[in-house]
C-alpha cells in the first residue's frame, strides 16, 4: 500500500467507517506504474444515514480535504450499514477508456 492511498484511509477515518475498501486502481489507466492517482472507494458508514448521494459524496471530499486535490480520479460508492447489509458489493469498475485532457 502506498503512502497516498495510506493516507486517504487514515484521513476517512473520520467518517466512522463500518467497512472501508480503498482501492488503488492505477494500473488500470494510462499512468506510469506505481501511481497513486486512480482509486475506488466503497464507504459504510451511519454517517451517510438520511443523505443523498450529492451530500454523501460531499462528506467524503470535506473528509479527504487537500487529499482530493493531488490524485486524479475517485469512484465513490457510499453506503448506510442497512444498504450494504442488502447489497454485500461494489459495482465494478469500468475499463480505462484511456486519454486525458494532455491529449487533446
Amino acid at each position: 500500500m502506498g503512502s497516498t492511498q495510506l493516507a486517504l484511509q487514515q484521513a476517512l477515518q473520520s467518517l466512522t467507517p463500518k467497512h472501508l475498501e480503498l482501492t488503488n486502481e492505477s494500473h488500470m489507466h494510462s499512468v506510469p506504474p506505481g501511481s497513486e492517482s486512480h482509486f475506488k472507494l466503497v464507504l459504510v458508514s451511519d454517517v451517510f444515514t438520511g443523505l443523498n448521494a450529492v451530500k454523501r459524496h460531499q462528506a467524503v471530499y470535506r473528509a479527504l480535504g487537500d487529499w482530493m486535490g493531488r490524485i486524479h480520479a475517485l469512484a465513490l460508492h457510499t453506503y448506510t450499514p442497512e444498504e450494504w447489509a442488502q447489497r454485500q458489493q461494489a459495482p465494478a469498475s469500468p475499463n480505462c477508456l484511456g486519454g486525458s485532457k494532455a491529449d487533446h
